[in-house]
């Protein structure tokens, strides 16, 4: 049995003291070791969460009634956006516990609703053996999946700051990028070796589900190492937070809230096109091959894991802010390059997915630790995870299925616009925060 209860886990600060060059790479063992907890907890949300958004065209079939391909592929993907949109739930009830009783506990939560809502999905029976209810069973497991993915990504990059020395930001944005990025990786790598392996047909009948059986183990593996995490929330200061206190700072700081719901709803936007929207679109839109389609998701995934590691090691030591604004600024143009894939053709695919995944892969190292520099350490939990919430099931749970019934509507040129409007939005309200409100993590 795990437990979950508060221990002396805690670390000293490590905040006060800017640590001189020679030792800027070194960390303890414990702060190593914590990294790897949380960075592995991250990978494994965004495996079972891609994983979903990856096979849509094959989990919808199966959960609702299968009169036409693409509308019960928009059926799943609209399920994918049920989840996002609890995400602000989980940000508002586990980023209040969080800052109450401390990180830990949350993280560790977090991972157990993760873990058991996928098993769940990989062994639910299908439409035609249990009727509607297996898309009931399906809603309801994403809407847990959605509280605890609400928690996960902000907490766990919030409690991986706290935990490192300061001046190391850019390290921690890359190293727990580089793990979110290891999640997407293997899941359109364990999705491709499935479909390489038994074929189409057979993943759509059963074949699907073995990477949720796959997601579901590596959840309990990872819940076992994240039972020694160090706990960065003191006594005193865990003491000191009431429920009231926590969502009066909040309030006072409802500027940078509202400006990490864009940065985040921003880059979210870009990343689910670029991941799982035109993927979607290529198999159900354009019939493209799915085995070419997640090799070239695969390879996407490799420079996603690639790139957040060289980001990181640039920007450790140097202004986040500045980063963050000059790779905003690139996402605006380079947005529209997706309305290069209009017709079928799987180089048309390549062009776009690839030619797009610079930007991306500069856009989402950042975003996390920029939106927990915009808060305190003592709201930090709650502030940041309803931020990311409301930005993320706004902006990006919907931008799949936005994008995929835009195209049907051969309104794809909308898109771009949309995602380009978001990301000038997130630059003005950045820029507004931290004039009005100041930074509190990095420079």
């Amino acid at each position: 049995m795990l437990d979950i209860q508060a221990t002396d886990n805690s670390v000293p600060s490590s905040r006060s003291t800017t640590p001189s060059p020679r030792n800027r790479d070194k960390f303890s063992p414990e702060v190593r070791k914590g990294l790897l907890g949380l960075g592995l907890g991250n990978a494994l949300e965004w495996y079972d969460w891609m994983v979903f958004g990856l096979l849509s065209a094959f989990i919808g079939p199966n959960f609702f009634p299968n009169t036409e391909p693409l509308s019960a592929t928009l059926n799943a993907l609209a399920v994918f956006a049920v989840g996002f949109a609890f995400r602000p739930l989980g940000g508002i009830l586990l980023g209040t516990l969080a800052d109450r009783i401390g990180r830990r506990r949350v993280m560790l939560l977090s991972i157990m609703l993760m873990a058991g809502t996928t098993l769940v999905i990989a062994v639910t029976p299908s439409y035609a053996t249990i009727g509607a209810w297996s898309g009931i069973i399906l809603v309801a497991c994403r809407v847990l999946q959605g509280i605890s993915t609400g928690i996960e990504a902000p907490l766990s990059t919030s409690h991986a700051v706290e935990l490192a020395p300061e001046g190391r930001e850019g390290y921690v944005a890359g190293i727990m990028s580089f793990y979110v990025n290891i999640g997407i990786l293997l899941a359109s790598l364990v999705s491709f070796v499935c479909s390489l392996t038994i074929g189409g047909a057979a993943m759509g009948e059963w074949g699907w589900r073995i990477p949720f059986i796959i997601g579901a183990l590596f959840g309990f593996v990872v819940l076992y190492l994240r039972r020694s995490l160090p706990e960065t929330l003191k006594e005193e200061e865990r003491a000191a937070n009431t429920a009231k206190t926590v969502w009066s700072g909040v309030g006072k700081h409802w500027l940078s809230v509202l400006a990490i719901i864009f940065v985040v709803g921003a880059a979210q936007a870009y990343n689910y096109a670029w991941n799982v929207g035109l993927p979607s679109a290529a198999r159900s839109g354009f019939k493209e091959d799915p085995t070419a389609v997640f090799a070239l998701t695969t390879i996407l995934g490799v420079i996603l894991v690639v790139g957040s590691w060289i980001i990181g090691k640039l920007a450790d030591g140097r202004s986040m802010s500045r980063w963050f604004l000059v790779t905003r600024v690139l996402a605006i143009p380079s947005v529209f390059l997706m309305l290069l894939y209009v017709q079928p053709g799987i180089g048309g695919f390549a062009a776009v997915l690839l030619g797009g995944s610079i930007v991306l892969v500069l856009n989402m190292t950042l975003y996390n630790v920029v939106s927990s520099s915009l808060m305190p350490k003592n709201i930090r939990g709650t502030g940041v995870a309803l931020g990311y919430g409301i930005g993320v099931a706004v902006f990006g749970g919907t931008a799949s299925y936005l994008l995929v019934w835009l195209q049907s509507l051969d309104l794809t040129w909308v898109f771009p616009v949309y995602v380009a409007v978001l990301s000038s939005l997130s630059i003005v309200f950045y820029l507004a925060a931290r004039r009005t409100n100041g930074i509190f993590v990095g420079k």
